[in-house]
């Protein structure tokens, strides 16, 4: 007895083309901007006295378009996606999915003026002053009920693990930055956080630390447990581990951030919290990371031939290396060498350019065919060329910060028999010259990868038909199992 047809159902895919469009602009913009800062550290006067073109205006533009126009608009853009075709069922609104698009794109375009203008709350990720951060905190209100609201409308009973870390990541996120951003307005531009001194400093790092643990790491597995069994046409190797790695990394993960305060005035009982909780995050995060390159069972031929799935198989191996980085260079002794030094750039960006861009790209490979009309990619050559300079670039870029960090670290502790330093901080700088052009040649790399993908998506869409709403997805709910 044939089993009967599934209905055809019409999804929100709209919102999601336009995400993933934003994500390839706001990518480009914040990787140039990427080089042309880490052209500066190798050419000095590259900024021409100009103010808005300085290091200290154009670094935090460069963080906050990589995380929240580039990483989140991959967010944005995979989540709609994922929540209808695992919920079965069209988002709740439509326009509410239009006003989150606008309204993120609105608070993006306020940060670039306002941090080139220098007015920013000086706070790590969270530079954007109270009217930018008030803004926000309206749109993601918006963005959850979206979220949750689609899921709360399932039509199957089954919530796919990969929606529990998209869930995770918005409450979260959403949770942090309100709380971080706790301030009393004195001007339009001007407002006074209501913490102060080691309480404002370890509050900031709950939320820096945050940041990077549940929009560049929890909402980015998310994303993984959706298209890497998709792209191997494997089920999810454990779906037992899926919800251990969930509830495991959900629980430790909020307690790292005092690891980025180590020696400072925070109490020493809050900073070795925060080394033994990172310690431990390594089980979780490493479980995750098997649970994905064991999904491949049976399927590692594909690597050959599929440079979309090399994307995501090369994500989780950047993944595994920087989550055991990462706990490592939490530990005191380690710490007294790696901090404050270009090490510490090299462990964001192996996360930041290996895994979350990597991953990021190879699911916009595999899902702007879908929302196209389209089998596949305009270009198979191209991804493969893309794959190889993303690979390098990332490489070339976190070897040359390694050496550096570690360079730098030794010679800012070596001392003399009586005591006195024996390389200036001017010596160190020096030294670490060879390695800013090597980190300029890896990013420059990987960001013309970027233009390489635009070019490839662009001729992908111009070749396909318009399909507005017209595109359509009958195939049975997914599961984890």
């Amino acid at each position: 007895m044939s089993r009967p047809a599934e209905p055809s159902i019409t999804y929100n895919y709209d919102v999601v083309r336009q995400f993933t469009i934003a994500t390839l602009i706001w990518g480009v913009i914040g990787m140039a901007m990427g080089v042309f800062i880490a052209a500066q550290l190798v050419w000095p006067t590259l900024s021409l006295d100009v103010p808005w073109l300085s290091f200290g205006r154009l670094r935090p533009i460069h963080t906050n378009l990589v995380i929240f126009a580039f990483g989140g608009g991959a967010l944005f853009a995979t989540s709609f996606y994922v929540v209808q075709r695992t919920s079965r069922v069209r988002l709740i609104s439509d326009r509410l999915a239009q006003f989150v698009f606008w309204g993120w794109q609105l608070a993006l375009v306020a940060i670039v003026i306002t941090y080139l203008l220098g007015y920013t709350t000086s706070k790590e990720y969270a530079e954007m002053i109270w009217p930018i951060a008030s803004w926000i905190t309206l749109v993601w209100v918006a963005y959850a009920w979206l979220f949750f609201g689609t899921i709360a409308r399932r039509t199957v009973k089954h919530i796919y693990v990969g929606n529990w870390f998209y869930g995770a990541f918005i409450i979260v996120t959403g949770m942090v930055h309100v709380i971080n951003h706790m301030s009393i307005p004195v001007s339009l531009l001007k407002a006074y956080p209501v913490y102060a001194g080691a309480t404002d400093a370890m509050i900031q790092w709950w939320y820096g630390h945050s940041v990077v643990g549940f929009i560049l790491s929890v909402g980015f597995l998310g994303m993984m447990y959706y298209f890497v069994p998709k792209r191997a046409e494997r089920p999810i190797y454990s779906y037992r581990l899926s919800i251990v790695h969930f509830w495991a990394i959900i629980a430790l993960y909020i307690w790292a951030g005092p690891h980025h305060l180590h020696y400072t005035a925070l109490p020493d009982w809050a900073q070795s919290l925060g080394m033994v909780m990172s310690l431990i995050l390594l089980a979780p995060s490493w479980g995750g990371m098997i649970n994905g390159m064991m999904t491949l069972s049976g399927a590692w031929h594909k690597l050959r031939t599929d440079p979309v799935l090399r994307f995501l198989v090369v994500a989780l191996a950047f993944y595994g290396m920087s989550t055991f980085e990462g706990p490592m260079m939490a530990i005191k002794t380690v710490n007294a060498l790696s901090h404050y030094t270009d090490w510490t750039i090299g462990h964001v960006h192996a996360g930041a350019l290996g895994w979350v861009a990597m991953i990021s790209i190879g699911t916009i490979y595999h899902m702007l065919p879908q929302l196209y009309g389209r089998k596949e990619m305009y270009s198979l050559g191209l991804i493969n060329a893309h794959f190889w300079m993303a690979t390098i670039g990332t490489v070339l870029y976190i070897v040359a910060m390694w050496v550096n960090g570690i360079t730098q670290g030794l010679m800012w502790r070596a001392v003399n028999v009586d005591g006195t330093l024996t390389y200036s901080f001017v010596e160190a700088l020096s030294a670490s010259h060879p390695g800013y052009i090597v980190r300029l040649i890896g990013g420059s790399t990987f960001a013309a990868g970027m233009l390489l993908m635009v070019v490839n998506c662009w001729l992908t869409i111009r070749q396909s038909q318009s399909a507005p709403e017209s595109v359509r997805a009958a195939q049975p709910a997914e599961s984890a199992s």
